[in-house]
């Protein structure tokens, strides 16, 4: 029986006369592909549809010529936290679960679904594009050093979701994974094929047609901890290789441990319970405030910069806010000095929007070594010490 192809608006499908679909990345409107709510959905009816296919397999690439996938629409993600902390406290967790979970039970259908898989990556994949990419049987990259793989939502103060803290230890082993997720380091060329991240390089151009020459290969259509012989990792080697870690771990940015406790507690299981180990950390990391500040000031307000700064359109205030802070001296994590620099821009709050005083918050961060948990001196007069 001839299952109707799905309709879909983030994707398009595109057929091929050898057998094979292309699921093609492309977000109307937008000059980059990222995980919206729209997007995530199509992928699971997606996934879906492949299990009753009659296709030989699936070539993921984008449609776009500057990415793979930036990963996730950080915009929406701050109405989600939004929606996370406007529900009643003990409502929170489930809320959170069930918003976030689809992306990965997604990718873990995509990858179940019985029919090989692979990526074609001629653009950066970060975060949920990496995630996504690492979902596939088999990576097809573009051998050029300003394209690659990286998860780098440690950096904004959250962790990867969408699987990517139980598929990359499990593809380049528990070292190797550790800089990637951590400090957000990203894989390109001979480096990403060394790692096992990557599969094969390939030219420019010739991404797709090596994507293709897997699938028509006798592709296999299961991954590695999906197969019989996969062996779990034992708790006692996992602990001796995160415990130095977690020893000079920061408690003021949450993120890196709940990285090292998804990593620890999700490796020793079968997968089905590592990405629900994995959601549940994120649950609960999405509602602290860390993760909050970091994603308005080193997302959102970083964006405005440097767009702003490109086209030499900075507003002047920016500029007078560092050196106002600048002029306090101090250690800026001790409580008196911050509050201290939050009087010293004061004069600056009433007088601008809530986006501009964003700007002059990354500045203040990326200037003076503000503590980006903070948010930046405009997030902590507004919020403190929450």
């Amino acid at each position: 029986m001839t299952v109707t192809p799905p309709t879909l608006e983030q994707f398009r499908l595109e057929f091929q006369a050898n057998g094979l679909v292309h699921l093609v990345f492309d977000c109307p409107e937008r000059t980059m592909n990222v995980f919206s709510n729209a997007a995530i959905h199509e992928l699971g009816v997606f996934a879906a549809w492949l299990a009753g296919a009659d296709v030989k397999g699936v070539v993921i690439r984008s449609g776009k010529d500057n990415a793979f996938c930036a990963g996730a629409d950080l915009t929406e993600l701050g109405v989600a936290y939004d929606m996370i902390m406007e529900a009643p406290l003990q409502d929170r967790f489930n809320v959170a679960f069930e918003h976030f979970f689809p992306l990965s039970k997604a990718i873990r259908a995509l990858e179940t679904a019985g029919k090989p898989v692979a990526a074609a990556i001629a653009g950066l994949a970060l975060g949920g594009g990496c995630e996504l990419a690492l979902g596939a049987h088999y990576r097809v990259l573009v051998d050029d050093p300003k394209i690659g793989l990286g998860l780098p939502e440690s950096l904004v103060g959250l962790l990867p979701g969408a699987g990517g803290t139980q598929r990359l230890p499990r593809l380049v082993g528990l070292k190797a994974c550790l800089p990637i997720l951590l400090e957000g380091a990203r894989l390109s060329g001979q480096a990403a094929l060394n790692a096992g991240l990557a599969h094969e390089l390939a030219k420019p151009g010739e991404e797709v047609a090596r994507a293709e020459a897997w699938l028509l290969s006798c592709a296999d259509a299961r991954q590695p901890w999906d197969r019989v012989d996969w062996v779990l990792p034992s708790t006692p080697e996992i602990d001796v290789i995160l415990a130095p870690l977690r020893a000079k771990a920061d408690p003021l940015y949450p993120a890196p441990i709940a990285i090292l406790d998804c990593v620890q507690y999700g490796l020793p299981q079968t997968f089905e319970g590592a990405i629900r180990s994995e959601m549940a950390i994120f649950a609960h990391l999405i509602q602290r405030p860390e993760a909050r500040n970091m994603i308005q000031t080193l997302f959102l307000g970083k964006t405005d910069y440097d767009r702003l700064k490109r086209r030499d359109a900075l507003p002047a205030f920016v500029s007078n806010v560092v050196a106002a802070v600048q002029a306090v001296a101090g250690d800026r994590g001790d409580p008196v000095v911050l509050c201290a620099i939050s009087e010293a821009v004061l004069p600056w709050r009433e007088k601008h929007t809530s986006d501009e005083l964003r700007l002059a918050d990354y500045a203040v961060v990326k200037e003076t070594g503000y503590p980006s948990y903070l948010g930046g001196p405009f997030s902590f007069a507004v919020r403190g010490f929450d």
